[in-house]
């Protein structure tokens, strides 16, 4: 796909991996719309890429509808959908206090708003915009769209404590394949990341010592990654045509252990 000229859509692109790829994907002369409900900051990068900033909330119908709206009455169209939006937590399926010795269990609360927004959020996002997509006009080899999907090394090797997490991200890897069957007669493909241990806001007050010892873990190269190292992967999958249906990890060759 010859990506300069197109439209794109990326949710949670106000920080961290959706910043990244927003900024990547503006200078390759795409137009970019940010999803995200951090309206001052993704104003601040909307107006430093020459992009636009849409507030919206991915648990919600309408407001992903509204988003869209508000995104093709300014750029027309979108041929690019990146989901980077998601967040996690951390409690265990059944765990005994250490104070008391009371049993406490996960809370299922707590489970399905990680669901929620993680898979079902995602998916959302898919159906909108390639209801969108399948209007378009295809380009020369056919080609109307793609979508990349943000998963996580968790969806393969979870830790303790992430059951909503990983299993949340497990599934976006799992609805890849299937979503770009469902689409392939429209010309549309769908791809997914698995990143690793990656520099984001989640670590931005993390002290230095945490940092080192994840760092680590990483067989090569021992550091986080970094966010531009996400999107330049986020780009060539949507440059490249025949990257369709595959589910990729970007983790420095990093095994999670249980803990």
């Amino acid at each position: 796909m010859i990506v300069s000229g197109c439209s794109a859509v990326v949710t949670g692109g106000a920080s961290g991996l959706g910043e990244a790829t927003a900024r990547a994907l503006a200078a390759a002369g795409v137009e970019v719309a940010l999803f995200d409900l951090n309206r001052e900051r993704g104003e601040a990068v909307a107006a430093d890429i020459g992009g636009l900033m849409c507030e919206v909330d991915i648990t919600s119908d309408q407001s992903v509808a509204a988003g869209f709206e508000k995104a093709r009455a300014a750029h027309g169209q979108e041929r690019i959908l990146i989901n980077c939006a998601g967040r996690g937590n951390s409690f265990k399926t059944a765990s005994r206090n250490r104070e008391t010795g009371a049993i406490e269990t996960f809370p299922l609360d707590g489970f399905e708003k990680v669901i929620l927004l993680n898979i079902v959020g995602t998916f959302r996002c898919i159906t909108q915009a390639a209801a969108g997509m399948m209007t378009l006009d295809p380009m020369e080899d056919g080609e109307r769209g793609v979508i990349i999907n943000t998963a996580s090394v968790a969806a393969e090797d979870g830790q303790m404590g992430q059951a909503a997490y990983a299993s949340s991200k497990a599934a976006i890897v799992g609805l890849t394949l299937p979503v770009a069957r469902d689409l392939m007669r429209e010309g549309i493909r769908v791809n997914a990341i698995l990143p690793g241990i990656f520099d984001t806001p989640l670590f931005a007050t993390a002290k230095p010592q945490v940092k080192e010892t994840l760092a680590a873990n990483v067989p090569f190269p021992k550091r986080l990654g970094s966010p531009a190292e996400y999107a330049s992967l986020a780009l060539e999958m949507c440059r490249n045509s025949y990257f369709n249906g595959e589910d990729v990890r970007l983790d420095g060759a990093l095994r999670m252990g249980p803990r």
